[in-house]
């Protein structure tokens, strides 16, 4: 170790390099999603590079996952219900209004996103969910048809054939982990016949397009879609169309979208957390890592993950170690890069 002078000056040489790193990276424009759909990114990236606004940017980042079909749970023709039908999932934010639309449990309408941003800019509501939200879709021009494919088709009729495993149900008879429905609750909670545990969701079954975009003037805008949990009960909507909970934006703070299992995480608002964080001037992946943690005090294998970004660029990821998931991998595209980064689970 050198003289007490030189350890100063290399404490102090650290200290420049590190504001130096958290400058660089705090770039805009950016683009961040959830998980290795660089196809949703390079998108939103180029819709911002083309002079397109940041809703813009979410709303085409979001659509193309939707067309993609990316890893069969985002857009039509994956994740059916228990009837076998493909429901949809979707939000949009605006940072500078704070208005808000989204639709949950979208059915017949495949531009989920799209009909979500209609809800925010053609209505003073900020959520339709079921039947009704595709009446609103279809009169103002969403082509209304069938979400089910072959693929759909065959993951419901395994399912059935696999005796309805998994499935979401609990403290009814028959027992839900060895039979299908139809179901009655039983009258003594207490009982150890009939209590399953919860439905363990994974990278394979349940996963949502989270896209954070921030335009060149520090406009945010955030947006999320997705078919839900597979075999979910027809009617769940989960935390993706809900503000704070799916996706939160903010642009005097900055915006968070989480994946995951949605009926947990909703529980904990884990989107505005995390912008909240944010503007109490914790850095974007230190917020991302308290929320993960405060969820985790109550579930401690959560299969979760979040991406958080602040108004300057800066940005960041956490997720929670479960089965399934010990990694994270998003995707950014800011001024410098463009590329897959991954993140180890906490």
């Amino acid at each position: 170790m050198g003289p007490p002078g030189y350890t100063v000056v290399l404490v102090l040489m650290l200290v420049v390099w590190a504001h130096e790193a958290a400058a660089a990276a705090a770039q805009v424009p950016l683009v961040i999603n959830t998980w290795q759909f660089a196809g949703a990114a390079r998108r939103a990236w180029s819709t911002l590079a083309s002079g397109g606004s940041a809703l813009d940017a979410v709303e085409q980042g979001c659509s193309w996952c939707e067309v993609a079909q990316c890893d069969g749970t985002v857009g039509y023709g994956g994740s059916p219900d228990e009837h076998g039908e493909t429901t949809l999932d979707a939000m949009i934010m605006n940072g500078d209004t704070m208005e808000v639309g989204g639709v949950g449990d979208l059915r017949r309408i495949k531009r989920a996103i799209s009909v979500a941003r209609a809800v925010m800019e053609h209505s003073t509501h900020t959520l339709l969910v079921g039947e009704s939200a595709s009446i609103f879709a279809q009169n103002m021009g969403f082509l209304s048809e069938d979400l089910t494919t072959n693929r759909s088709l065959s993951l419901h009729w395994k399912w059935l054939q696999n005796k309805c495993q998994p499935n979401s149900w609990k403290n009814v008879s028959p027992n839900p982990e060895t039979t299908c429905g139809p179901y009655k609750p039983i009258k003594e909670l207490g009982s150890k016949q009939h209590r399953v545990s919860a439905y363990r969701a994974n990278v394979h079954n349940h996963d949502t397009i989270g896209l954070i975009a921030i335009d060149k003037f520090g406009n945010i805008a955030v947006g999320t879609s997705t078919n839900g949990q597979i075999h979910k009960m027809p009617g769940r909507v989960g935390d993706s169309p809900i503000a704070g909970a799916g996706a939160y934006a903010d642009s005097t703070a900055g915006a968070a979208a989480a994946t995951g299992n949605g009926d947990i995480m909703m529980r904990f608002l884990p989107s505005y957390q995390a912008v909240e964080y944010m503007r109490m001037g914790i850095d974007p992946i230190t917020a991302c890592q308290k929320v993960i943690r405060r969820i985790q005090k109550y579930h401690p294998n959560l299969f979760g993950a979040i991406i958080c970004a602040n108004k300057t660029g800066s940005y960041g990821a956490a997720c929670s170690k479960s089965p399934g998931l010990d990694q994270f991998h998003f995707m950014v595209y800011n001024p410098e890069k463009g590329s897959d980064q991954t993140v180890d689970c906490i």
